[in-house]
Parts: structure tokens; sequence; C-alpha cells
């Protein structure tokens, strides 16, 4: 069916270009745009390659192109066609609407997008597209005004103010739940450093001092104590820090990234102190009993990380593959 729709749309354009430039521009033009607006990237790609003038019709409303329509409603699979535009690019990306704004100021509006769960990640989406736009642009334009006398960081501050706000809200909320967290943890692997299971002889030394579970108890306990103020200190420091718009591109999420990691790793590690003393609390009267603490430690370290789709949403968006750049080696323009 998908091949069938491209002969038949290959057919209507050829039959709309016998109807002369001005009817071709009349069908053609309004027809790319609806395409762009909706990502409808092999629409788009079928009219450029039969009829390439369609690349520089604008609406009459507000003057904007294919591309432009692109930045402002977010389809970035409309504008990676650019990267297969060769030269041309330049001169499509050269084009202002009817209100003086630039290709980047659009990308400095606010496009509120469904696809995204959380307002920090929305910003870091927002930024994301900025500094795109901002590669393919003339340098020139990242301080060109428009009628308003605005220069597109400014339309982007003024646009993204109240995005700007709930993101760091949640940002915020966020660290100030996992640092009551940490601390717990940190609270009770403290407290295990100085109870040993079966206690201390009269010489200070732990009874159970030359068992092999003992020193994966010590271990474990160690490294949960690390790992809890190590994550502890990244989330106050994140409740403390200057935010500024900059940061929801790399700076607060990889830090929200570390002190989840390091959470996590400590409540395995904790789970851990807690299989190794009640292993040598018991494992000399049940013989079965360290089968058992190793599945059930097992099962609740995997379901952890489940627990925390937040953690898996936002290495994605930081350090996933880019939704911008080259589709495809061949030239559409």
């Amino acid at each position: 069916m998908n091949k069938q729709a491209k002969e038949l749309l290959k057919l209507l354009i050829s039959e709309v270009r016998k109807a002369g430039v001005k009817q071709a521009d009349k069908i053609l033009g309004p027809a790319s745009r609806r395409a762009a607006i909706s990502g409808n990237q092999e629409f788009v790609i079928e009219v450029i390659k039969a009829y390439p003038h369609v690349l520089w019709l604008s609406d009459e409303s507000d003057g904007l192109t294919i591309f432009h329509l692109a930045v402002k409603y977010r389809q970035e699979r409309i504008f990676n066609l650019l990267y297969q535009m060769g030269t041309h690019k330049h001169f499509l990306t050269a084009v202002h609407d009817k209100s003086d704004n630039n290709m980047l100021h659009l990308a400095g509006e606010l496009r509120p997008s469904n696809r995204i769960s959380y307002a920090a990640f929305e910003m870091q989406r927002e930024l994301q597209w900025f500094k795109e736009v901002e590669k393919v642009v003339q340098p020139s334009y990242k301080e060109e005004k428009n009628k308003e006398g605005k220069t597109p960081r400014e339309v982007f501050t003024e646009k993204h103010k109240d995005l700007f706000e709930r993101g760091e809200k949640w940002m915020k909320k966020t660290a100030i739940s996992c640092a009551t967290v940490a601390a717990l943890v940190l609270t009770v692997v403290f407290a295990a450093a100085f109870t040993v299971p079966g206690g201390n002889s009269d010489k200070g030394i732990p009874i159970y001092l030359s068992q092999k579970s003992f020193m994966s108890y010590a271990i474990s306990d160690v490294l949960a104590l690390f790992c809890s103020i190590t994550s502890l200190l990244i989330f106050l420091g994140m409740i403390t820090s200057r935010y500024a718009e900059e940061d929801f591109f790399k700076a607060l999420p990889m830090r929200l990234i570390a002190g989840l990691i390091t959470l996590c790793f400590s409540i395995g590690f904790m789970l851990g102190v807690f299989g190794d003393a009640f292993l040598l609390e018991l494992s000399h009267k049940v013989q079965w009993i360290a089968a058992l603490i190793a599945a059930v430690i097992c099962i609740t370290n995997l379901f952890v990380p489940m627990r925390f789709p937040l953690l898996g949403e936002i290495v994605y968006s930081t350090f996933g593959p880019s939704i911008f750049g080259k589709q495809s080696e061949e030239m559409v323009f």
C-alpha cells in the first residue's frame, strides 16, 4: 500500500505540474506545508524531487517555508532533510518570516510536547533543538533581532520561562526525595559497621572475623556507605546549585544520572549487608538459608533498577542517539 501510495503521489504531482507553475504552487505549496507540520517525510521528499521550487514557497500569512515549519512544530524528520540538501541548505536557512524571525528565532519559541514526561526533559529537548538549529544558520543570526527587537536567545528565555521554572521545581523535588532515601541508607549501613553480627570478643575483635561471609559483610557495608554518601552529596549539590537554562542541557541530567546510579548501588550493597548478616547468624543452624538469601537478594537487586524508569529515560535523553543528522546519503535536492 505504501508503494502504491508513492506511485499515486508521483502521478498526481506530474498532473499538477502540467497545469502550470502558478497552479502547481497553489496546490503543492499548502500540501507540502501541511505534510511538514505533521512530519510526513516521504510526502515532502517526493514533492521536492519532482518540484524543487516548493522549497522556496512560503505561506502568505506568516512567510514560513517547509523547513521553518519543521523547526516551529519540532518535526525532526523534516528538519533532517536539510542535511541532504548540499550547499542549498545555506540559502534555505537564510529565509526570514514576515516578523523578521530567522530560523533560530523559531527554535526559540516553545512547542509543548506530549511525548516527553517531565518538564526537565522537555527543557532539555528544547535546548537540543535550539543548539542544533544554531549549527545550521549563519553565525550572525545568533544576534539578529526581529521586529520586536529581540534576539533568538531572548526569545528562548522569554518563551521558556514557565517551563524552566517547572523544570527547576521538578529537579529540586526529585533531588530532595532521593537525598532522603540516600540518608536513610547511610544511617542503616553506618550503624551496621558498629553492630556486627555475633558481637565482639572481650578484646573487641568480631567473633565471626574468620568467616568468609564476614569479609563479604564488611566490604558490602563499606561500599554501601561510600555509594550512599556520594549519592547524598550529589543530590544536596543539586538542591543548592545555581539553576540556569544551559544546566538542563547536560550538567543537571548528568548529576541526576550519577545520583540515581549511586543510590541504586547503595541499596544493592545494603541488601548484601543484610544477607551476609543473616547468613552469619543462621547458616550453622539452617543449611538451605544461604540459597534462599541469595535468591531474595538477586531478585530484589533486579527489582530496584526496574523501579527507576526515570533513570533509563534520562540516560537515553542525554546519551542516546541524536534525533538530528543525515538520515540517508541520498541527496534530495
